[in-house]
Parts: structure tokens; C-alpha cells; sequence
């Protein structure tokens, strides 16, 4: 099979995942990290708990009213639900579209600066998309990562790079019938301003599609998960959400091209409110060409994590509706602040990894 095989279905399945009002959901924390988010509330880290806390979001009732799509963990997309059922019919029956992170991690690349690094995972990539496919995921996402760290960073081999590996990988997956989410990642480490962040930015995502046009991956059957153009987590200049909604759009407008399907912004250590917030600045400015909504991870689960605590479902599936609703409410412009229960705890970590 070869992309122009699956042309229709990845079209219908990018649209649906940019349905506007709805965003994706990112559960594909690794084993460690989703051990490190349980150890924050005292519980072990088991295929039994991570069973449990992943089934308790699933089906927090009504979810797919706010949720388009879900990413999933490999472990999770085999995994059936405590009641026996599989994970992707709990998905299914709310109408969440299942998808895979398929990356194999960051590595450290050669001749490049000490802590940039590329994405692996392209080896056997078709095949194991068919197998994923197989099991019911119709999207995949991989993150490649690019730091700005001082006035030079990053370098032009990190982001060439980068683009290649996220171009090649969009187009691997596309054969094996999965839409690709193509994520290059800014982190937020370092006290650059905005400014520089912005034209850092620009720079990669036009190369990601330079890539992509090279190696001839389906635009309208992709998504882009951007990081917002936000100034460097130490920068002592304080922004708005209003000018980080303006630069944000401005960047996606001089560099992402309107066939794309949608973009689904990472929230990358905002607080919960915050990654509200700034969605729903962006999305009062409008007028542009491509669905504009989230793909956030921490921004949906800290306060779930924390109330479901081990056992109490209820909690648990309160917190991830009430931030699913919020975020969906700001990828129309119709959030009001804090007119929703949330967490205004900053998630940002240094040198943050999966």
C-alpha cells in the first residue's frame, strides 16, 4: 500500500481531528514519565495504575464532546480496559479518534551542540504504522525538540535535521494510513525574548515544510503541533497573553501553509489557565486559514491526576471534563477566565523529556 491508497481517509481523518470546538488529548507519557506523574501522587507505577488512571479519563462521561482525538502510549493502544474492553472502544464509543506516538526518543547528534538532539524511531517505521493502523489508530504524532539555549542556538544541522526526520517520518506513517501530527517542539528553556523566539520559530517550521514538500507528504492529511511563540522561561521581560496570541499567529501565518489540515498547539509547561487563555487570545484574533486548537497534556491532566489520586474516579473525570470544556471553549475565542476549575501551578521543567 503507498499513501495515495489511504489519500481520502487521511483527508476525513485530519478534518475530523481539526473539527473546530475540539482538541486532542496527549496521554503517550512513556512508562518512566507516567511513573513520575503517579510517584507525585503516591501511587506505584503498574501496568495495573497506569491501567486505571488512563481508563478513569477515557471515559469521564461526555468527553468526546470536547475531544476529537486521543494520543496514546503503545501499552495503551493493545490495552484493555480493567472492564475487559479494549481502550480504543472505550475511545471509539465517544467518538475520540485513537492515535500512536511513534518516536523513538531524542538522541544526542553529532556535530552538533552538546544538548541538541534528533528524533530516532524512522527504522521499520511503515510497518509498525500498519500494525498500529491494525489496531485501531488512525493518527500518529512524533516530537522532534530544538533549543534555543543562547544567541545562536540552534544550529542549522539541528534544524535540518529536525525538519527531515519529522518530513520523512509525516510520510512514512501516511503510507501505512495514519495521519501524521508533525511537532517541532521550541522548549522553553533559556532568556531569549520573544522576539528571538519568533524568528527562531519561523525558521524551523518553514524548514519542517520545505522537508515535507521534498518528500512529498499530503498536507491536508497532516496536523502541526507547535509550541506558542512564548519568550525564554528565565526572560526578564514580561508578555501578555494577548502579544503571545498575536506573535503566535503572526509565526503560523508567515510559516505553516493553509492546506494544512489544523494546528493543535502543545501547552509545554504552561499552567492549566494559561494554555486556556492563550488558545482562546489566538482564536479572538481569527481569520486564519486553518482550525486553530490544542494538543495538550500536563494542561488536561494535572488537576486530574491530583483529584483522581490513586482511586477516586469521580474526582478525576470532574477535572478533565472541566479543562477539556475550557480548552474547547478557547479554540472557539468563547473562554471566560477562571470560569472553570483549575490549577495555575506553572508545568514548565528544565531540559524536559518524555
Amino acid at each position: 500500500m503507498a499513501m495515495t491508497d489511504y489519500k481520502e481517509e487521511l483527508v476525513e481523518t485530519a478534518q475530523k481531528l481539526a473539527t473546530n470546538g475540539k482538541g486532542i488529548l496527549a496521554v503517550d507519557e512513556s512508562t518512566p514519565t507516567c511513573g513520575k506523574r503517579l510517584a507525585s501522587i503516591d501511587v506505584e507505577n503498574t501496568e495495573e495504575n497506569r491501567q486505571a488512571y488512563r481508563g478513569m479519563l477515557f471515559t469521564s462521561p461526555g468527553l468526546g464532546k470536547y475531544i476529537s482525538g486521543a494520543i496514546l502510549f503503545e501499552e495503551t493502544l493493545f490495552q484493555n480496559h480493567a472492564d475487559g474492553e479494549k481502550m480504543v472502544e472505550k475511545l471509539a464509543q465517544q467518538g475520540i479518534i485513537p492515535g500512536i506516538k511513534v518516536d523513538q526518543g531524542l538522541k544526542p547528534l553529532a556535530g552538533a551542540l552538546a544538548h541538541e538532539t534528533y528524533c530516532s524511531g524512522l527504522d521499520g517505521l511503515t510497518g509498525r504504522a500498519a500494525e498500529y493502523y491494525g489496531a485501531g489508530a488512525r493518527f500518529a504524532k512524533w516530537r522532534a525538540v530544538l533549543q534555543i539555549a543562547n544567541e545562536n542556538g540552534p544550529t542549522e544541522l539541528a534544524i535540518q535535521e529536525n525538519a527531515w526526520g519529522l518530513a520523512r517520518y509525516a510520510r512514512s506513517v501516511q503510507d501505512a494510513g495514519l495521519v501524521p501530527i508533525i511537532e517541532p517542539e521550541i522548549l522553553m528553556d533559556g532568556d531569549h525574548d520573544i522576539d528571538k523566539t519568533a524568528e527562531v520559530q519561523e525558521k524551523v517550521v518553514k524548514a519542517v515544510y520545505r522537508a515535507c514538500e521534498v518528500n512529498r507528504v499530503l498536507l491536508e492529511g497532516t496536523l502541526l503541533k507547535p509550541s506558542m511563540t512564548v519568550p525564554g522561561a528565565e526572560c526578564k521581560t514580561e508578555v501578555t497573553p494577548k502579544t503571545v496570541a498575536e506573535y503566535t499567529i503572526q509565526t503560523m501565518l508567515r510559516s505553516v501553509p493553509a492546506s494544512v489540515a489544523g494546528i493543535v498547539f502543545l501547552s509545554g509547561g504552561l499552567s492549566e489557565e494559561a494554555a486556556s487563555v492563550y488558545l482562546n487570545e489566538m482564536n479572538l484574533i481569527g481569520n486564519t486559514p486553518w482550525n486553530v486548537s490544542f494538543s495538550y497534556g500536563r494542561a488536561l491532566q494535572h488537576s486530574a491526576l491530583r483529584g483522581w489520586a490513586g482511586s477516586n474516579v469521580d474526582e478525576g473525570q470532574k477535572f478533565v471534563l472541566a479543562r477539556a470544556q475550557a480548552n474547547s471553549e478557547a479554540s472557539k475565542g468563547e473562554y471566560v477566565p477562571g470560569s472553570q476549575v483549575s490549577s495555575d501551578e506553572k508545568l514548565f521543567v528544565a531540559g524536559y523529556t518524555y
